[in-house]
């Protein structure tokens, strides 16, 4: 994605009728008499990246404060937000001319090539899925498993919806061989997953409970029990997060009880996802079972073909760490042991160069220290680790990052040191850290 686009985007912007207001002041700013740019105009620059003519420049780069080489630069995949330089008198609009291009254009304009070429491909294959078509989704779909735990939602939202609109035509025309179908079926599931996974972290709760069923179809008719318990786990997340602990639980014992011959982390997965609602519940047996059995299964676990994908399809030893610590914290313990692991599960994705790195794990796990902070009296140390959470910027900041943050605040309000001028603060702080939702990409785009 252009930093232009992620620019629009932190500022409610996703038309060419939105942003023609905005464009418009700039110009009369500027003292410029302006020619708009016409709907496709806009278009060819927020979606396929197209560099605006000299004409428009001037008034993008007023309108932005970026130059126009910052603005057409790629946000990396990694999700750490770009330097990007401000325009000013020694920032023209308009680079100099240079031999050759820089690498920011080059990742650019391979892009483009590489978008351009995929599409190629797999409308040639309309007629009947040819031998590239199956390939080119796999690979597609594997990119944006990696990339959803690690990059804003808004990043990936429109390429996760075109993939998902691809193999759904694909199912739909019936072009395909016999043995095509189960491969389909099971990269139509995964798209669902993520489709449903992205609507609860909008807090559309609604539209991502009916994904998940949809993912539930896809997965039968793959005959993938993985992926079915897989789905069961995401439809106990929905719930977890909507702070519905019961039916949280039922679809984890669901999933649970689908898992019980499979390898793969899934089943541990769906072990953590018991033994959190169950805290809320306030069952501490079914906790510490789940926990338990959790580490003993650890031991012997192999890597299936979701884990192999990994991304939000595997559970890492990390993720089950920052899963324990929260269910503990949920029954409001802070002991010493505790504290350490809370550390432990923090520890676990502190570094982005891991590929089990997750900006939301990262959160929540810090969210979970803070809480295990405050159940030991330790308000100043809770004010300390949860600062990195509430310094996120808006568009990081998804359903369960804010519901975890509200958790610390509720357990503040509870807290033998509520009174503190510190604790009032945090509070204070923690009740307007929900972000402005223009962040999220409020309507899919078709």
């Amino acid at each position: 994605m252009l930093f232009f686009r992620l620019e629009l985007q932190r500022r409610g912007i996703r038309s060419a009728e939105e942003f023609l207001p905005h464009y418009r002041k700039a110009a009369e700013r500027l003292g410029l008499k302006h020619v708009d740019p016409a709907p496709k105009t806009f278009e060819g620059w927020f979606y396929d990246g197209r560099r605006p003519q000299r004409v428009f420049r001037p008034v993008i780069v007023e309108m932005l404060g970026h130059t126009i080489d910052a603005l057409w630069t790629h946000v990396p995949a990694t999700g750490a937000l770009p330097a990007v330089p401000v325009a000013g008198p020694s920032s023209p609009v308009a680079s100099p001319a240079r031999p050759g291009m820089d690498m920011s254009e080059m990742r650019r304009s391979g892009a483009m090539a590489v978008r351009r070429a995929r599409k190629y491909v797999l409308q040639t294959d309309r007629e009947r899925i040819g031998d590239s078509t199956l390939p080119v989704l796999h690979d597609h779909v594997a990119r944006l498993i990696t990339d959803y735990p690690r990059v804003p939602l808004s990043a990936i939202w429109d390429d996760l919806l075109d993939a998902q609109d691809q193999v759904i035509f694909n199912l739909e025309t019936g072009r395909h061989r016999p043995s095509q179908l189960g491969d389909l079926n099971f990269l139509a599931g995964i798209l669902a997953f993520l489709v449903a996974k992205g609507f609860n972290d909008m807090e559309d709760r609604e539209q991502a409970r009916t994904m998940s069923l949809l993912a539930t179809s896809f997965a039968k008719d793959a005959e993938h029990p993985g992926l079915l318990a897989l789905i069961h786990g995401l439809q106990s997340l929905i719930e977890y997060w909507a702070d519905r602990p019961g039916d949280a639980l039922f679809y984890a014992e669901k999933g649970t009880a689908l898992s019980t011959d499979l390898r793969g982390t899934v089943g541990l997965w769906l072990l953590g996802l018991q033994a959190r609602a169950a805290a809320i519940l306030g069952d501490e047996e079914t906790v510490r079972t789940a926990n338990r059995t959790a580490v003993d299964r650890r031991e012997s676990f192999a890597p299936d073909d979701l884990d192999e994908l990994g991304g939000l399809l595997t559970y890492s030893l990390e993720k089950q760490v920052y899963y324990a610590v929260e269910s503990e914290a949920h029954l409001g313990h802070g002991d010493a042991v505790l504290l350490g692991e809370a550390e432990e599960a923090v520890r676990g994705f502190s570094d982005p160069d891991n590929p089990n790195w997750a900006f939301g794990d990262l959160a929540g796990a810090q969210c979970n220290q803070a809480l295990v902070l405050l159940h030991s009296g330790d308000v100043d140390g809770a004010s300390q680790v949860i600062r990195p959470v509430l310094d996120l910027e808006p568009m990081y900041r998804n359903n369960g990052i804010i519901v975890s943050a509200q958790r610390v605040r509720q357990a503040l309000a509870t807290s033998r040191a509520r009174t503190a001028v510190v604790a009032r603060d945090l509070g204070e702080e923690i009740s307007v850290f929900p972000p402005r939702r223009s962040s999220f990409p409020s309507a899919p785009r078709r």
